[in-house]
C-alpha cells in the first residue's frame, strides 16, 4: 500500500476521547502520514494534578483504532514537552497543534529541527458540536456541592471562641451549572476535582471530609487562610448535615439525617436565584463586629433551624433560616455587597418567598429562597437535589 511520504505528528492525553479529537485527527492527517504521542498517566499525574479517567494502555488502544492515525504511542517524556524523545526518533515533516496547544516553546523547537509546524483552529465536523475534553469533565463532574443553611462562619475558631455552636448544610448533586464565586465552595469542589476529577470515592464520608479539609489547608499556604471545615463536610457528607464548633477547625461532633421525607420536604421549599459572582478584591471580613451576644444569636438560630427541619415546621423553619443570616450579616457586615440588597429587596416581597441567604460568606452568588413550596418557585428559579449516598 503507497503511503503519503510526509510524516506528521501530534501529541496530547487523549483522555476522554471525543468527535473534536477525531476532526483533530482527520484535519492533521491531511498533511501525510499521522502519528500521534500520547501523555503517559504518569506525565498526567504530575502536570495536571490528577490522573486520567483512562489509562495509558486504555488510550492508546482507542487512538490506534481511529482510521486517520498510521500509529501511535506512549511519550516517554515529561511535562509539557513529553514528546521530545519521540520526535527525535521520528523525524516527522510537519508537526500540528490546535489553538489551545500552541506555544512559543513548541514553536522553538520545531524551528531548530527544521519541522513545518501548523495551528489548526477548532473546528467542529459539519453538523457535530464543538467538543472539549475540558467541557465534557465538567459536564460528566459528578462532584457535590454544599448549601449551607443556617450557622455559617461559626466553623471559624475566631468566632467559635466566643460562643460554640452548629453549622447546618445539605449536600447537593450538581444538577445545574455551579458558577465560581458564589457561595456554594467551589474552591473545595475544585481542590476535590484535583484528585477525584469525576466522581467521590466510596469510603467514610467523615473520614473523606477530614482528607479533603487537610489536603485543602495546606500547612504551606502563603496566604494564612483556613478554609472551614463546613465546605468539606458539606460536600463529603450526604443528606442533612450538623457539625458542632467550639474554638477548633475540626468539629467535636457531626451528626446526620438521611430521613426521606426530611430530604424531600427540603427539596420542596429551597431553590436558589442566581445573581452575581462575589467582584475581585472583595473582601467580606472586613469591618467584622465579633461579640458574644452576636455569636450567640448565631448559634441559637442554627439550632432552631435543625429542629424545626426535624419537625418539618415550615414556619419555624423560615424564621430560624433567616435569624441565621441575620445573625451572619451583624457579625460581617460587608457581606451584603452593593447590588445584593436589590436582590434581596425584590424576591422578598414575592408572595411564597418566606426567607432568604446568601451560601458560604456572602458577598454576591446566589439568594438561597426558603418558600412556601416548589410552586412558589420564583421564575428562573434553580431546584435542588440534596445527595442521597
Amino acid at each position: 500500500m503507497e503511503t503519503n511520504q510526509k510524516k506528521v505528528f501530534v501529541s496530547g492525553c487523549y483522555d476522554l476521547l471525543h468527535s473534536g479529537h477525531v476532526e483533530f485527527f482527520r484535519q492533521a492527517s491531511a498533511y501525510g502520514d499521522l502519528y500521534v504521542g500520547i501523555g503517559s498517566d504518569e506525565t498526567i499525574l504530575h502536570y495536571k494534578n490528577h490522573r486520567p479517567l483512562y489509562n495509558e494502555k486504555e488510550r492508546l488502544f482507542m487512538v490506534k483504532a481511529i482510521r486517520y492515525v498510521t500509529d501511535a504511542f506512549v511519550n516517554s517524556g515529561s511535562g509539557v514537552m513529553d514528546f521530545v524523545p519521540e520526535v527525535e526518533r521520528l523525524r516527522p515533516d510537519v508537526f500540528v497543534v490546535n489553538e489551545d496547544g500552541d506555544t512559543a516553546e513548541k514553536r522553538c523547537f520545531c524551528a531548530e529541527r527544521g519541522i513545518r509546524y501548523v495551528v489548526l483552529r477548532r473546528i467542529p465536523q459539519d453538523g457535530l458540536a464543538p467538543r472539549s475534553s475540558t467541557e465534557l469533565k465538567d459536564t460528566l463532574c459528578r462532584i457535590p456541592t454544599r448549601l449551607d443553611l443556617a450557622g455559617t462562619w461559626i466553623d471559624q475558631p475566631y468566632v467559635s471562641c466566643l460562643a460554640p455552636g452548629w453549622a447546618i448544610t445539605v449536600s447537593l448533586e450538581p444538577t445545574f451549572e455551579i458558577r465560581e464565586r458564589c457561595g456554594l465552595s467551589t474552591s473545595t469542589r475544585n481542590m476535590i476535582r484535583k484528585i477525584w476529577p469525576v466522581r467521590l470515592p466510596e469510603m467514610d464520608p467523615e473520614m473523606l471530609a477530614k482528607l479533603v479539609f487537610c489536603f485543602e489547608n495546606d500547612p504551606e499556604r502563603s496566604d494564612g487562610i483556613v478554609s472551614g471545615a463546613q465546605d468539606s463536610i458539606g460536600i463529603c457528607v450526604p443528606g442533612l448535615c450538623r457539625h458542632y464548633y467550639d474554638n477548633r477547625f475540626w468539629p467535636e461532633k457531626i451528626e446526620t439525617c438521611s430521613d426521606e421525607t426530611t430530604l424531600s420536604w427540603l427539596e420542596e421549599r429551597l431553590c436558589l436565584i442566581p445573581m452575581f459572582p462575589r467582584r475581585p478584591g472583595c473582601s467580606v471580613v472586613e469591618g467584622k463586629d465579633l461579640r458574644v451576644p452576636k455569636v450567640r444569636a448565631l448559634a441559637s438560630a442554627a439550632e432552631r433551624c435543625w429542629n424545626a427541619i426535624l419537625a418539618r415546621d415550615l414556619a419555624g423553619f423560615a424564621a430560624a433560616y433567616k435569624a441565621s443570616f441575620e445573625a451572619q450579616v451583624a457579625l460581617f457586615p460587608a457581606m451584603i455587597q452593593p447590588g445584593v440588597q436589590d436582590f434581596i429587596d425584590r424576591y422578598a416581597a414575592l408572595d411564597g418567598v418566606l426567607a432568604w441567604k446568601m451560601p458560604g460568606a456572602g458577598g454576591g452568588g446566589y439568594l438561597a429562597l426558603v418558600c412556601r413550596d416548589r410552586d412558589s418557585f420564583p421564575e428562573g428559579a434553580i431546584p435542588l437535589k440534596i445527595r442521597r449516598k
